[in-house]
């Protein structure tokens, strides 16, 4: 197949949309289809398989796509390293979220490295690949998005995954969507502040997973004002950061 620069860019687009909101559906797809694909004999093995199949089809698909100019996928996605200094005033910001989840809830009994190394750093780190990666650096930097379109894709597509894991409708799910929907333009914009690479946006992923997961906290509290502001408000004390720390220079197209 073509690469883009042979292909319509409105074909290009139609593509990774397509992928962006199926990547982590693929096994449901499949069961729709009358095909079912179990997941690894092994805790978590079901999730493992999602997520592993979801970087699989985005990695494919910028293959596909990537232009004919010698560009590495490293770099088209965001992998490339960009220095400590953005990640560290990431994981600074999310030090009032832990104080407050520490004072909220209590400790979470029970927890196992599995669980912490699953849920904190592997998952985490296949949505950055799947939704910030692909959905936002690869199409703002190579496609030519603009950024509000490039926000946007990936937002909904990340807060529509969680929305349908949460079982869909209204309540709850809903609440899980705006939350997630924000949660990935916050995500987004950290990347981008610091050169359009995805580790700021993992961090504070990572880490704000991990603070919600080694505390335990009723669901009145995590879902209402008092959660609401410790997301707010570590987003908006990790975008200030990079903003001043890192100035506009990143943030230039």
């Amino acid at each position: 197949m073509k690469r883009t620069e042979y292909k319509s860019p409105v074909l290009s687009s139609i593509l990774v949309v397509i992928t962006i909101f199926i990547a982590l559906q693929i096994r449901d797809i499949a069961k729709w289809a009358g095909l079912k694909i179990p997941g690894f004999p092994i805790p978590f093995g079901g999730s493992i398989l999602d997520n592993l199949l979801s970087v699989l089809l985005v990695l494919i698909v910028t293959i596909i796509l990537i232009p004919k100019s010698g560009l590495k996928i490293s770099t088209v996605l965001g992998l490339n390293w960009n220095g400590f200094k953005g990640p560290s005033l990431v994981l600074l910001a999310t030090i009032p979220c832990w104080i407050g989840l520490s004072m909220l809830g209590t400790p979470t009994k029970d927890l196992d490295f599995k669980s912490i190394a699953f849920l904190t750093l592997l998952f985490p780190l296949a949505e950055e690949l799947v939704f910030r990666s692909f959905g936002f650096i690869f199409t703002r930097k190579t496609l030519g998005w603009s950024l509000v379109p490039a926000i946007l894709l990936q937002a909904i597509a990340f807060g529509a995954v969680h929305w349908w894991g949460n079982g869909g409708g209204t309540g709850i799910a809903l609440q899980i969507f705006f939350i997630t929907f924000f949660g990935s333009i916050v995500f987004a914009l950290l990347n981008m502040l610091d050169g359009y690479t995805i580790w700021s946006g993992f961090v504070l992923h990572g880490s704000l997973n991990a603070a919600w997961l080694v505390f335990t906290v009723s669901d009145a509290a995590a879902m209402g004002w008092i959660g609401n502001l410790l997301r707010f408000g570590t987003a908006l004390i990790a975008i200030l950061l990079l903003k001043y720390a890192l100035g506009r220079k990143a943030n230039q197209p």
